[in-house]
């Protein structure tokens, strides 16, 4: 701490003699009214400038007094111009007003967004209003344009390829999406709202309603309450735009993949004020496995309300429907290592009835301009989650691959009730500029689960042979599980519920030096958890500070340091009477940002040390049954990151990364003689790579053809549950080539993108020391897609 008082009284004290300067803001709207997004606002003969945000409004900071010409331009439009002299400690208004109106700037905006790989602004869900060049984390956004080049349909659909070091050790199909990073799971947001209510969830998002993910890595404490320490992503759901606008998408593919959504984007009210957006989508989709199927539906209305110049008010439903085979029927065993099966082999019956889940989010939205440099934001958020089903497990398996299938029941449902309310706002101390950030988080979750009812598929002698599989009716029938009995009673009864509550408050500043050149972020949160597994709550409160250094070395070159905490409440009694204390994670980074060719593209470079300390684990001198639970000490997570992406070349996008992760205990208590100082954390790989490229022809009678084609790469993978007892049965290097080819103009798209070209048996796994057994979840060999979008 004493350091860090010395460095902020250093450039406290050597930014007295930096000069004041000005800035230069306004409004740009079409000649309707309309705010016009997306247009580059650029001083001549200067690197500075500023985006136009969704209210039509920007700000140029930081600016030498001085005469100057203001450049407005966009693709497609005239480019104007206006002179203004800019005066210190003041800021100069310029307002433009664009000959096209709202519809036909629509059309341009369509035109010349195509390929858009990166963003230089996060979403005002993430809350903080620094660039992306400037803020002091490693934060990777994959685009709309990402997302339909790659033919992505839902969260779980290849979209961790264009994030350096993320990883699914358990795919659990299109159910849960479960990424890995930096050593352990990252938490999944939506528009801001944390959505984890237990360990496998929230039901991963179906890409008809999503507009970007914003992956964070590392503890954010600008976001988290609580939570793991590896970071988070943030799915940003699409918003009403103003623009007269749809699209229609058709998409088929192998395995009976049929699909359609619908995207329309318009006015309710004649003055703009009142807009809406709705997205639809159905799909039916089978897998390379019998009698595995998964249909989704999605109904996802917006409406935003424009109260007067400074209000607007935003309220957001979404309905997912997921009709699933049996949970747990990608899971294939057997005592003789990896991969030993078929890849399309399965182990799930005929006729066994399926899962079906209805997922609610709702989501209420307030901003309010309170001046030109303060903002306040106030929103609530509704999570309302239910399935009904079954999952599959094996009771037993024999050395000889003879098993007896087993089935419980599978009944959960999941609330979540939160609320934020958090302020933005710039201003300055002499020639010092600061970005402040404060708010406030509530939460309410709540989850239960039964899945204490059994039943065995299989009899003694009437075993699955998986050399010899028959998935016609099982012996033992199929199971007849009662749900007659509350939910409630039942979860209780087995410790199948989860009740947490908390609530925190946090305050940031970001201080500017030299031009703001120079960024110190100071930051604080407190958090009051109140959780229980169980029927004894435990209360934990914990204050996390958070400290980061970012410098501009040009205008297009950043570097920066971060430290950051987070922390997690744990329920559990230890073996003396004692409550387990807290899981707290602290995280030391370093990187290297910049933007090449004027900002087309851009690379990061993150170093990190994450440690996670007192995790909980049951105690091995105690029964299961018994909850006592003990700390193993410390893990360590360690590695480096790269990430590239944009417009390398006109015409040329591409997206590339690459991660080296070491995750090891580096402390133990001594309880666990199972686990060592040096041990490897399972359910990473040491090495992943990845790659996505497209090139477009620009000219002549084949302009608007294209051909794409990328790898994921993953090295050094460890297995999830438990270490192999043999040495030589460790899961392989992956990899996967997919490619592609598509045309497009401004209303019809078509592409075609094929899977696996290889056709590599290609999976995942782990030993399960549990059932003396491996176990491997395959993924689909070739396959195509083939999709039609048409825009109105």
């Amino acid at each position: 701490m004493r350091l860090l008082y010395f460095l902020t009284f250093f450039i406290l004290s050597i930014s007295v003699y930096a000069q004041r300067n000005g800035s230069i803001g306004g409004k740009i709207t079409s000649s309707d009214g309309t705010p016009a997004e997306f247009v580059n606002v650029a001083l001549k003969g200067s690197a500075k400038g500023a985006t136009v945000d969704k209210r039509g409004r920007y700000v140029i900071s930081g600016v030498v007094p001085g005469s100057y010409t203001v450049v407005a331009s966009f693709v497609g439009l005239e480019t104007q111009e206006q002179t203004v002299e800019v005066v210190a400690g003041q800021q100069t208004i310029i307002d433009f007003i664009l000959k096209e109106n709202s519809a036909q700037l629509q059309e341009i905006v369509i035109s010349g967004s195509r390929d858009n790989y990166k963003v230089d602004e996060p979403s005002s869900s993430l809350r903080i209003t620094t660039p992306l060049l400037e803020t002091p984390q490693n934060i990777q956004v994959v685009t709309k344009d990402v997302l339909r080049d790659q033919q992505v349909i839902s969260m779980s659909d290849g979209v961790i390829r264009n994030v350096s070091g993320a990883y699914r050790s358990e795919h659990w199909a299109d159910l849960y999406t479960n990424i890995v990073a930096r050593g352990s799971q990252m938490q999944a947001f939506r528009n801001g709202f944390n959505a984890v209510n237990s360990y496998w969830g929230p039901l991963t998002e179906d890409m008809a309603f999503v507009d970007h993910i914003e992956f964070v890595k590392g503890p954010a404490g600008f976001m988290l309450s609580n939570g793991e320490p590896s970071g988070l992503y943030n799915v940003v759901t699409k918003k009403p735009t103003g623009r007269s606008a749809g699209e229609v998408a058709f998409t088929v593919g192998s395995f009976d993949l049929y699909r359609t959504s619908l995207d329309l984007d318009g006015r309710l009210s004649k003055d703009g004020r009142i807009l809406y957006r709705l997205n639809l989508a159905a799909q039916n989709r089978k897998s390379h496995r019998a009698n595995e199927y998964n249909d989704r539906y999605v109904i996802a209305p917006v409406i935003s309300y424009q109260l007067d110049d400074k209000t607007k008010l935003t309220a957001e439903y979404t309905y997912q429907r997921a009709n699933m085979s049996n949970v747990g029927s990608f899971y294939v065993f057997d005592t003789q290592g990896f991969a030993t099966l078929p890849v399309n082999f399965t182990m799930l019956p005929t006729g066994l009835p399926g899962s079906t889940i209805n997922d609610h989010s709702a989501f209420i939205n307030l901003q309010h301009d309170i001046n030109e440099k303060w903002k306040l934001t106030a929103q609530v958020a509704r999570f309302n989650y239910y399935a009904l089903g079954s999952s599959a497990w094996p009771n037993s398996i024999s050395p000889d691959g003879k098993i007896i299938r087993g089935i419980s029941s599978w009944e959960a449902n999941a609330k979540m009730t939160m609320g934020q309310v958090f302020l933005n706002g710039e201003f300055n101390t002499g020639a010092i500029k600061h970005r402040v950030l404060g708010g406030l988080d509530m939460a309410n979750k709540q989850y239960i689960a039964d899945w204490g009812q059994s039943h065995a598929l299989d009899t003694v002698g009437g075993e699955f042979d998986i050399h010899n599989p028959n998935n016609g009716v099982p012996n033992n029938g199929y199971p007849q599980f009662d749900f007659s009995t509350p939910l409630e009673q039942r979860a209780f009864a087995i410790g199948a519920n989860i009740d947490q509550r908390y609530a925190a408050g946090y305050l940031q500043d970001e201080l500017g030096f030299f031009e703001n050149k120079l960024r110190l972020t100071l930051a604080g949160r407190y958090t009051y958890v109140k959780q229980a597994y169980g029927p004894s709550p435990i209360g934990d409160n914990h204050f996390t500070p958070r400290v980061g250094l970012s410098a501009s070395i040009t205008p297009s070159t950043s570097v920066y340091a971060l430290y950051d905490q987070a922390f997690t409440p744990q329920n559990g009694i230890k073996a003396n009477g004692e409550a387990i204390q807290p899981l707290t994670g602290n995280n030391l980074e370093l990187g290297f940002k910049r933007d090449w060719l004027d900002g087309k593209w851009n690379t990061t470079v993150s170093l990190y040390r994450i440690l996670k300390n007192n995790e909980a684990v049951a105690d091995p001198t105690a029964p299961p049954s018994s909850g006592i639970v003990a700390e193993i000490g410390q893990k360590q997570s360690q590695g480096i990151e790269f990430d590239l992406r944009g417009t390398i070349l006109p015409g040329l996008t591409l997206t590339a990364n690459y991660a080296l992760t070491e995750s090891k205990v580096t402390k133990t208590t001594g309880v666990q003689p199972n686990i060592q100082v040096g041990d490897i954390v399972p359910g990473f790989a040491r090495h992943t790579a990845n790659a996505w490229a497209n090139y477009t022809l620009q000219n002549g009678v084949v302009k608007g053809f294209g051909v794409s084609g990328g790898f994921t790469l993953l090295s050094g993978r460890e297995t999830y549950w438990d270490v192999s007892p043999d040495p030589s049965k460790t899961l392989p290097t992956y990899f996967k080539l997919d490619g592609g080819v598509y045309w497009s103009n401004n209303k019809i798209r078509i592409a075609a993108n094929v899977y696996n070209i290889l056709d590599d048996y290609l999976y995942s796994g782990s030993y399960y020391s549990w059932l003396n057994a491996y176990y491997t979840q395959t993924d689909p060999p070739r396959n195509v897609r083939l999709s039609v979008n048409y825009r109105f």
